[in-house]
């Protein structure tokens, strides 16, 4: 069963677990018929997440919906914040990062200087858990494709667990999708959900920098 955060008449709000692909292949139903089946709702999807990253996911009920939310998405008017974990130094422990996502090899990508349309954006701030290991709270300011894992790949601290950026070997990749704001018909939404899953996720010093950053949101780098 996928978790349910809320189910709204409008859409529909989950925590979706890591490893289940986005779209159905291989034989496979992906998520969003899983979820349909689940709920017997046909479902418009507005975003999505990778297959290895866990998190929050809305997904619309109606075509109207979907096509607000999706405005919203592209539009950058949906707050969405990321953690993650690593046991690299990194090479700032804060900052903002920008840059043009542009294909690598084998199927991953790259940080570069130079590249077509609007540049990647990603504020940060982080904080170390002891053991090596570091905590980062992100804040995507546009939505490219990996952008969270290459833009902590090109910090030098490659997400635990992400073998296609050269993290260290884990039982999962550890990225979530830790919170969504949007607003739709002039009422603001906010969803806000722990990873369920990778015992790293689990360390108390890890639930209390969460508790931390809950109490006092970070002032975000420029």
């Amino acid at each position: 069963m996928i978790p349910i955060l809320h189910q709204h008449p409008d859409f529909v709000v989950i925590n979706k677990p890591a490893g289940i692909h986005f779209h159905s292949q291989d034989g496979q139903p992906g998520l969003v018929v899983q979820l349909e089946r689940q709920l017997s709702l046909k479902l418009y999807p507005v975003h999505r997440l990778d297959t290895v990253t866990s998190g929050v996911l809305v997904l619309a009920t109606n075509p109207a919906t979907a096509a607000a939310l999706t405005e919203a998405f592209s539009g950058h008017r949906m707050e969405k914040r990321y953690l993650a974990l690593s046991d690299r130094k990194p090479k700032k422990k804060q900052g903002s990062i920008k840059g043009h996502i542009v294909k690598a090899r084998r199927g991953a990508w790259k940080l570069a200087r130079e590249g077509e349309g609007n540049p990647a954006h990603t504020q940060f701030v982080s904080h170390g858990l002891g053991q090596g290991q570091r905590a980062y709270l992100l804040r995507p300011l546009s939505g490219k494709t990996h952008q969270i894992r290459v833009t902590l790949k090109s910090l030098g601290a490659p997400i635990l667990g992400d073998a296609l950026y050269g993290g260290s070997e884990a039982e999962r990749t550890y990225l979530h999708a830790l919170s969504l704001t949007f607003d739709l018909g002039g009422q603001e939404h906010h969803f806000y959900a722990l990873p369920k899953q990778g015992a790293e996720f689990q360390a108390p010093a890890l639930l209390t920098q969460l508790q931390q950053w809950q109490q006092t949101p970070p002032l975000w780098p420029k």
